[in-house]
């Protein structure tokens, strides 16, 4: 039987790491953290120069800490010593290089999709941050047809000629979702969709073997132009062909397209969550700046933790 771990917990920065921690010396065991860089805290890791100041609390909002951990004021290198301790002293499982797609609930239990297969658990916290932004083409998108080029599935129609540009598993799940009620193609520069999940590589093959998604494959976009109020599209190797709109999956995240694939409600770019961090989805949780209008504080994110954590154990008692 597949194994189901009690808690997992996405983004292993501030707010993931404390919510695991809290959640361990709560008494909770078998949680993982999964983070898609090669180690934690990878924003600071990675944004901030050398002997930067990393403080508690953000642009002066003072925010006391709740919780076991006890963070001071430092640089960028005794914060990211603080969190290796940290997690050096619990038992908590860290798995970097593990990119999540999304969540989907079954019964009682969360399939967490990742790069090649899926997790189980019984909660799940999402804690990425704000940074993300899908990858936008090198070529110009014209002015005259911006309105028409996505990089979600927000403003797509019905009855429209659509082409979804990428070959990962955002790109599919548009493709598919879109082909019930448009004539839709997906352009891929590789010859395969190997790069995704077992279960999206089975859902584009029925799709176009059913001729629901028609498959431009191997090939590369060169250039866009505006015809008529449509978006023509010129290929490296074949003529040129126009589209309604195009929507573009080519890497890059936005928390916005993420938490929508994983049916969180938004109000006002926001994740909509209750007192206690917990969204419209029972047992699916988040914390951390994904939870603030812009930035937040170590502070912050390390209370949501402590929040959640304990929440999850009044409930499992």
């Amino acid at each position: 039987m597949e194994h189901t771990y009690q808690l997992a917990i996405i983004g292993a920065g501030p707010a993931g790491i404390a919510t695991a921690i809290e959640s361990y010396a709560l008494g909770m065991r078998d949680i993982v953290l999964l983070e898609k860089d090669e180690n934690h805290n990878a924003t600071i890791r990675k944004f901030y120069k050398d002997n930067k100041r990393v403080d508690k609390d953000w642009k002066g909002q003072k925010v006391e800490l709740d919780g076991t951990i006890y963070f001071v004021d430092g640089t960028k290198e005794s914060t990211l010593d603080f969190f290796d301790q940290l997690l050096d002293n619990e038992v908590v499982e860290l798995k970097t290089h593990t990119e999540v797609q999304k969540i989907v609930k079954q019964d009682d239990v969360f399939d967490v999709f990742i790069a090649g297969g899926t997790l189980r658990a019984k909660n799940v916290v999402v804690t990425i941050g704000r940074m993300g932004k899908p990858n936008k083409p090198d070529y110009k998108i014209p002015p005259s047809i911006k309105n028409q080029v996505h990089f979600t599935l927000d403003g797509c129609g019905n009855g429209e000629k659509i082409m979804v540009v990428g070959g990962g598993d955002s790109a599919i799940e548009y493709a598919v979702e879109l082909c019930e009620r448009n004539d839709v193609t997906i352009c891929y520069r590789r010859g395969t969709f190997r790069r995704a999940n077992p279960t999206n590589q089975a859902d584009i093959e029925r799709a176009v073997d059913t001729g629901k998604v028609r498959p431009l494959l191997n090939t590369e976009i060169t250039e866009l132009e505006s015809e008529g109020g449509q978006i023509k599209v010129i290929f490296s190797d074949r003529k040129a062909e126009v589209f309604d709109r195009l929507v573009y999956a080519i890497g890059g995240t936005t928390p916005s397209g993420f938490l929508q694939s994983s049916g969180i409600r938004e109000e006002d770019g926001k994740p909509v969550h209750d007192e206690n961090y917990q969204t419209n989805i029972p047992g699916l949780f988040v914390a951390g700046d994904i939870t603030q209008e812009s930035g937040g504080s170590i502070a912050l994110g390390l209370n949501h933790g402590f929040a959640i954590a304990h929440y999850i154990m009044a409930l499992s008692k």
